[in-house]
């Protein structure tokens, strides 16, 4: 028995019906999902002694991501902190590189979070709201970039910074139950700051 013509065209127009629905659908999800993190509120400044820096990460904490920590889930930031002396005709020196992270483990039955800061030699930091322990893992303050005796006066310098997810490393069990991990990965990207000393 043959099919008539109109009912193949019928079918052919709802399946692509159905695949432009779909890649709409998807578009969405991905503009949605794509909240690009970022530096903010970049400060330079120094004691007597240190150069300092002090930054925010903004839209780190996804929805996602605060399920996973709900759960259990341990989340570490890292930041990447490098300083240049910047040269005209030639590459520019890189004089120190600092890799910082903060991590961020929820205690279900205390509930409780514990913030370690690897910048902060002092014992982690106990919160009981989750609002104080997104500020503890985007904020960094008083942050000794180098001491400015390893400065010149009057010189260029450039301060490149960054923040990502550091990727979780989960027993193979894990990984079917929490394949969504993968989905909130962030990473910023690199900001400039030149400055004068």
């Amino acid at each position: 028995m043959e099919v008539p013509k109109n009912k193949n065209m019928k079918l052919f127009l709802k399946l692509k019906i159905w695949i432009i629905l779909f890649c709409i659908f998807m578009i969405a999800s991905n503009a949605v999902s794509a909240q690009k993190a970022q530096l903010t509120h970049i400060i330079i400044t120094n004691t007597r002694d240190d150069l300092l820096l002090y930054l925010n990460v903004e839209g780190a904490f996804r929805e996602k991501m605060k399920k996973a920590i709900f759960s259990g889930v341990p989340a570490s930031f890292s930041f990447i902190i490098n300083l240049y002396q910047t040269k005209k005709l030639w590459k520019d020196k890189k004089i120190a590189a600092n890799k910082i992270s903060s991590t961020i483990k929820y205690d279900n039955l205390k509930k409780e979070f514990l913030i370690r800061r690897s910048w902060k030699n002092s014992d982690p930091v106990i919160v009981k709201s989750f609002q104080e322990a997104q500020k503890l893992m985007t904020e960094i303050s008083s942050l000794k970039v180098i001491q400015l005796a390893e400065l010149e006066k009057g010189r260029q310098y450039q301060i490149r910074a960054k923040a990502e997810l550091s990727k979780l490393t989960l027993p193979f069990y894990l990984h079917y139950i929490l394949f969504f991990v993968s989905l909130w990965d962030f990473e910023t990207d690199w900001y400039t700051i030149d400055f004068i000393y």
